[in-house]
């Protein structure tokens, strides 16, 4: 094939590359490599040497289909850096006159153009033809599938490279924010919905490297003013920087720079990064059929560096996790400090998950056991103490104050006067809900969506408990979902209250972000908990709401309001978990068996020690000795 008419690549696997930034090009060669030769040809240069190439065509930078336009300032262009060191044995690229571009990789082709497509057109009105219920059937298809290929091009667009291989996908993507602040990072909790999609999609390698890459960053150093957390701790972020090689002032390397909670407002760690982690790397083990990468010794030691984390004694009479305010999803104060309910299902749904991973050896052993051990209580605790219904309520109401006995029926000393008048009225005589957060004389009646949704994901929630929480969905439909799936948190604190627990927070303001705004990405969370009730219908009404609006309203990350009729006020829009969050419901609804990635099912051994534990009378609680400590 004659240089004039076509360009050749060949790619191979290589090491992180470096930047040349006096000789405008990049690289993407290993370090020991340098450029000695150039090739010109009618409709490009090729730079190649050693394992990596380089080209520019027609005048622009281009890396893996992506153009840059030269003269473009380098803080801009930098963000969205990805190197050519692909994996990928054999792999060529041809690109030809026209713009077109063919990849050959194993004696398959596959062809893909580099030109820009406009978008496509809006649908027209109904012109009252004779086959108008035809053509709306469909015109209501082409409209679903072009927002899912919509969603899948701004997910892949997302996407964040580290020396030529995909990491993650940043939190978003909105093109018009000057500023992004941290959302140009991957976030842990973020990432879970995009992983998830990528996975239903059979695409591992995004996952399988995000999983690798942020275990490595477990093992980093952390400290604020001197104090270090436990080195269980992942980071709650990451982002791909690109620094001075030692040694080599005109070459440069990329790193990851990892946030611990350090640079976060409010300086809080992320408890909920290392939870959500375990809870991937189970889905990716069951999706993919790879075991291998949690069979590994280095990630198994990851496992149990976060449940040592977990399950470390404390000065706590409970077997739920103490944390502290803005620690999971709710980053700011709003008054979760505790035991709110969200970190718990997702401590218990994270305790299924790593039991079911752990390869049997004596250096578990004992960690099993204490795992276990945690499970019963811990299901028992929220089960009994935080489910409230309409005859609970009426307990509450009748509660005596003050007990000392073992016997106590109010153990929590709650008083009756807690029970705030907007539940009263609110609650339905069909349905109730897992309240958000339990302390001594403290109930935090809200009902906080991602908990409970989570708690009947991973079987926290008993059958009856879950099928009740789904029947206060619809019956509340107004209220929890309204023009947006779904609230994060209801009711909104307001007032004195708000002033008070949120310390004014002018972000948190009634009805807004945490403090009752509604959030698209929860769709993928309700879409699971109800296929694994077997009632996806719930699911699917939701999904058409979110389908009016998220694709015209630039999916935004939020909604305000008490009917989520306005966009968010500080809500950035091209919001990633938004676009994923609506990306994975869609596929679930389309194959619900897919759903058993995420889903946990208590096993046989767990149901009888939760009878065992049930039957044996509270009083005959076993000496202090007979306890043991595990070794990890």
């Amino acid at each position: 094939m004659a240089a004039s008419d076509t360009s050749l690549q060949v790619l191979s696997w290589a090491v992180p590359c470096q930047i040349y930034p006096n000789l405008n090009f990049t690289s993407s060669l290993p370090f020991k490599y340098s450029l000695k030769s150039a090739k010109k040809g009618d409709y490009g240069t090729i730079l190649r040497k050693g394992r990596g190439v380089t080209r520019y065509h027609e005048g622009n930078r281009v890396m893996k289909g992506v153009e840059h336009v030269r003269g473009q300032e380098p803080g801009n262009w930098s963000k969205s850096f990805k190197c050519n060191c692909i994996r990928a044995e054999s792999v060529i690229e041809t690109f030809s006159k026209d713009g077109s571009k063919i990849l050959m990789i194993e004696n398959q082709s596959y062809e893909a153009t580099e030109h820009l497509v406009s978008e496509k057109e809006g649908l027209s009105s109904n012109n009252g033809s004779a086959h108008a219920t035809e053509n709306n059937k469909t015109t209501i298809t082409g409209v679903a599938e072009s927002l899912e290929d919509e969603a899948w091009k701004l997910l892949r667009e997302s996407m964040l490279y580290y020396c030529g291989n995909p990491i993650g996908t940043i939190a978003a993507n909105d093109p018009c924010v000057a500023n992004t602040l941290n959302y140009d990072q991957v976030f842990i909790r973020d990432f879970i919905p995009s992983g998830i999609a990528f996975l239903l999609k059979e695409e591992y390698e995004i996952v399988r490297n995000f999983i690798l890459h942020t275990l490595q960053l477990q093992s980093w150093e952390k400290t604020m003013d001197c104090h270090s957390p436990g080195q269980g701790l992942m980071p709650a972020s990451f982002k791909v920087r690109t620094v001075p090689l030692d040694g080599d002032e005109s070459a440069t390397e990329e790193i990851l720079d990892p946030d611990f909670g350090e640079a976060a407002i409010g300086r809080v760690a992320p408890v909920d990064s290392g939870l959500w982690w375990i809870i991937l790397l189970r889905a990716y083990g069951k999706c993919s059929g790879d075991l291998s990468v949690q069979e590994r010794i280095d990630v198994q030691t990851g496992i149990r560096m976060i449940l040592k984390l977990c399950l470390a004694d404390g000065f706590d009479m409970f077997p739920t996790l103490l944390v502290t305010d803005g620690s999971c999803m709710i980053d700011r104060r709003m008054g979760i400090h505790g035991h709110p309910l969200e970190i718990q299902s997702l401590f218990y749904s994270a305790l299924l998950c790593a039991r079911e991973m752990l390869v049997p050896e004596e250096v578990s052993a004992n960690l099993v056991q204490a795992l276990n051990n945690r499970l019963v209580a811990l299901s028992i605790h929220i089960r009994e103490y935080y489910w409230i219904d309409l005859k609970k309520l009426n307990e509450i109401y009748r509660y005596k104050v003050e007990e000392y006995s073992f016997d106590a029926v109010n153990k929590f000393n709650i008083y009756p006067d807690q029970i705030p008048p907007w539940l009263v009225e609110w609650m339905p005589k069909k349905g109730g809900y897992l309240i958000g957060n339990l302390q001594p004389a403290h109930m935090d009646f809200r009902l906080f969506s991602l908990g409970n949704l989570w708690a009947i994901v991973c079987g926290l929630a008993t059958t009856e408990q879950s099928h009740a929480i789904l029947d206060l969905i619809e019956a509340k439909w107004s209220d929890l979902v309204a023009d947006m799936p779904m609230k994060l948190c209801y009711p909104a604190l307001e007032g004195k209250e708000w002033r008070i627990i949120t310390g004014s927070d002018p972000k948190n303001t009634p009805w807004s972000y945490h403090n009752g705004g509604s959030w698209p990405t929860l769709l993928w969370q309700l879409t699971v908990a109800c296929i694994k009730m077997e009632r996806p219908e719930i699911a699917e009404n939701a999904i058409k709401i979110a389908e009016k609006r998220l694709a015209r309203d630039k999916w935004p990350e939020y909604y305000d309001t008490q009917g989520a009729r306005f966009i968010g006020k500080q809500a950035h829009l091209f919001q990633t978990w938004s676009i994923a969050g609506y990306l994975v419901a869609k596929l679930l609804i389309a194959n619900p068996t897919a759903a058993n990635i995420l889903v946990n099912v208590a096993d046989t051994a767990l149901l009888n020690a939760f009878s065992c534990a049930l039957a044996t009378p509270r009083r005959n609680r076993p000496r202090k000795g007979t306890f043991q400590n595990f070794i990890i």
